[in-house]
């Protein structure tokens, strides 16, 4: 088969051929483009099941770091019966990140096991694995083509994770918005079925990073939805490395 090569945005575009070596171009810059020192936000955590009763829930975070190595401290703030609990996560380049809860009412830390990460993170619809900072190298790319998605033009890749990756999805569908290379949905499948749609909405401009306010979560077995709003966002503040260790987990 034929090939035509063109440049596109500083990127070399395979036509005819393989896109695998283009799509991982891409989905690495969108990466780079969104690395910051550190990050610090407020967030709300707004969950409807089927029935379509809501519940809220409202958390403090701070990363070093950033992509496959860094580190994240969640908080819960509020309601009462989650407040005070803590989550640490550390992520390593090529392998699974290490996860610690601290649970007050236990008063003890436990670690997560990888195989318990797709579970849903404290009744949202986020799994434990989705929030972590994937090292990109873990997967291969394939660009399927483009796509209008929220009124933007957006790259249509696949993803999938390679045989020493642990990801509880076989494969995922990414659309990069073309304009600003943020990640605008994602479609996450076991074999054929979605099992989490995840689609990011209200991107503003901070620092020269864009990056979205409204993060909704959809579990396609549920049908519940979770949207997460992120407030008081601060990017390259520093943060002392002594409040990512399991001993700070207790500590608030």
């Amino acid at each position: 088969m034929s090939k035509w090569w063109l440049v596109v945005g500083g990127w070399w575009l395979v036509i005819g051929g393989a896109f695998g070596q283009e799509a991982g171009q891409i989905v690495r810059e969108s990466q780079k483009r969104g690395e910051s020192k550190s990050q610090q936000y407020e967030g709300t955590l707004e969950v409807t099941g089927p029935s379509s009763k809501a519940s809220l829930k409202r958390w403090s975070f701070e990363r070093i770091g950033s992509g496959g190595n860094s580190k994240t401290m969640l908080r819960f703030l509020a309601p009462e019966e989650v407040k005070g609990v803590a989550v640490l996560i550390i992520a390593h380049p090529g392998s699974a990140s290490d996860q610690w809860i601290w649970t007050p009412a236990l008063d003890r830390e436990r670690r997560v096991a990888v195989q318990n990460r797709s579970t849903r993170f404290f009744g949202t619809d986020f799994s434990f694995e989705d929030l972590e900072e994937r090292d990109v190298n873990q997967f291969d790319y394939k660009l399927l083509g483009e796509a209008n998605f929220d009124g933007e033009r957006c790259w249509k890749i696949e993803s999938r994770p390679k045989a020493d990756a642990a990801s509880q999805y076989t494969s995922s569908l990414l659309l990069i918005r073309k304009d600003v290379l943020v990640v605008a949905q994602i479609e996450n499948y076991v074999k054929d079925r979605l099992v989490r749609r995840i689609h990011s909405t209200d991107l503003e401009k901070q620092d020269g990073i864009w990056a979205a306010r409204t993060v909704q979560a959809f579990d396609g077995a549920r049908g519940s939805r979770t949207v997460l709003k992120f407030q008081k966002v601060r990017y390259n503040q520093p943060i002392p490395e002594g409040n990512f260790t399991v001993e700070a987990l207790r500590y608030h």
